[in-house]
């Protein structure tokens, strides 16, 4: 058991898309970690999970106190260490230079680092972690910097490998004791953009699954032929070309039901589509629902289907495998080192309507004896692949190491 306390710092916590980052926290505080959460932003937030609910009295926000705090936590780290902060300061108009956001914000970042390094001095901190390559790992870097302990980050994608050099990623690797990927894809994206002699420090970890979330009594696939796709209804997870597809089912007359649960920025896009092909007695639209909510209905369909364009590895996929649903997904990214085409799922092009639609009629005439087979291959890869006790275990051994190495 370690008694190391560890400060896990993202930029909006909790939420309802970040449960992956909440089910590593507290696995690794069943391995004896402390874990000082801090969020910039999320006291605010609409919370529809319990769990998220008591996370959120655990969590310190950075922005909460307002700018005048911020520029409290800068003039007093500025007077206690003025060579620190004055290198911090240099290394943050540096990043402000061709970058994703200009010069002034990330003079915020240096106020918002002042704070995070106050806080993890006064909490004796032993390292900090960051969830995402953008500006969460630039804020514990400068931290770092400011004299704050060691940090390490974990990378998601795809919105990291959107605008790698304006992310300043290589620099963000260079500086950390180390960096998590969460696919073998992912850690090769990074090996794109980061100098060689730090490939070292990068190490797959994947995101896990509490036993929780699946441990539930077997639930038969139903006849019902309905689908479910979870996830932010945006331009990425491709749900209008979903709705596409859907109208040459009912074009051809076959029976399917659609979940679209989850909400986003694209919801009136979508609705506006459903009603053109007259699919609104096909496909309904949830808005967001909690954890439990999403278990139901994962087990109340035949399948998930997710036709997304850019993706990191979704979790969503892992829970679906894990309650023994098939998968109806794209081949992109991290997908196919966990979904096997015509073993746990189907795996088609992304952006390809046609080929959805014509997965879409595969799957529903498929029987549901060999959708049960199906469910069980991919039910015995992610409880492999993806134990959040076994993925914590191994962050578990990263930080200890980094911290007594010291």
């Amino acid at each position: 058991m370690s008694n190391h306390k560890i400060a896990y710092f993202i930029n909006q916590y909790p939420k309802v898309s970040h449960s992956l980052i909440r089910r590593e926290i507290l696995a690794l505080e069943k391995q004896g970690f402390t874990i000082l959460r801090i969020a910039l932003r999320g006291w605010d937030g609409e919370i529809v999970d319990v769990e998220d609910k008591l996370e959120l009295k655990k969590t310190h926000f950075v922005l909460q106190s307002g700018l005048i705090k911020l520029i409290y936590s800068a003039v007093k780290v500025c007077i206690a260490s003025p060579i620190r902060f004055f290198s911090a300061l240099k290394f943050a108009v540096a990043m402000g230079l061709r970058a994703d956001r200009p010069w002034p914000y990330h003079l915020i970042y240096l106020a918002e680092a002042c704070h995070v390094f106050s806080l993890v001095t006064r909490e004796n901190v032993n390292h900090m972690h960051a969830h995402f390559g953008t500006n969460s790992a630039e804020v514990v870097m400068l931290a770092s910097l400011l004299g704050g302990p060691q940090y390490s980050f974990t990378v998601h994608g795809p919105e990291e490998f959107d605008k790698t050099t304006f992310l300043y990623l290589k620099e963000k690797v260079r500086h950390a004791a180390f960096v998590i990927a969460i696919s073998s894809y992912t850690r090769s994206q990074l090996f794109r953009w980061a100098d060689y002699q730090d490939w070292h420090k990068i190490h797959v970890v994947h995101c896990g699954l509490d036993a929780s979330f699946y441990d539930v009594p077997a639930q038969a696939i139903p006849a019902t032929p309905k689908i479910v796709c979870v996830g932010r209804i945006c331009e990425q997870k491709g749900q209008l070309l979903l709705v596409k597809a859907c109208s040459v089912l009912a074009k051809k007359n076959i029976a399917f039901e659609l979940v679209l649960a989850g909400d986003g920025e694209m919801r009136a896009e979508i609705e506006t589509l459903i009603t053109e092909q007259n699919l609104q007695k096909n496909i309904k639209i949830t808005g967001w629902i909690s954890s439990e909510e999403v278990r139901k209905e994962i087990l109340s369909a035949r399948a998930l289907v997710l036709p997304s364009f850019a993706e990191g590895l979704p979790v969503v996929i892992m829970e679906a495998l894990a309650l023994k649903r098939p998968v109806l997904t794209t081949y992109i990214a991290g997908i196919p080192e966990l979904v096997t085409n015509g073993e746990s799922g189907w795996l088609f092009p992304a952006g390809d309507v046609e080929e959805l639609s014509r997965v879409l009629i595969e799957f529903l005439a498929t029987p549901l004896a060999r959708l049960e087979e199906m469910g069980s291959i991919g039910y015995e890869r992610v409880i492999k692949r993806h134990s959040i006790d076994i993925e914590a275990a191994k962050l578990a051994v990263l930080f200890t190491r980094t911290i007594e190495a010291i």
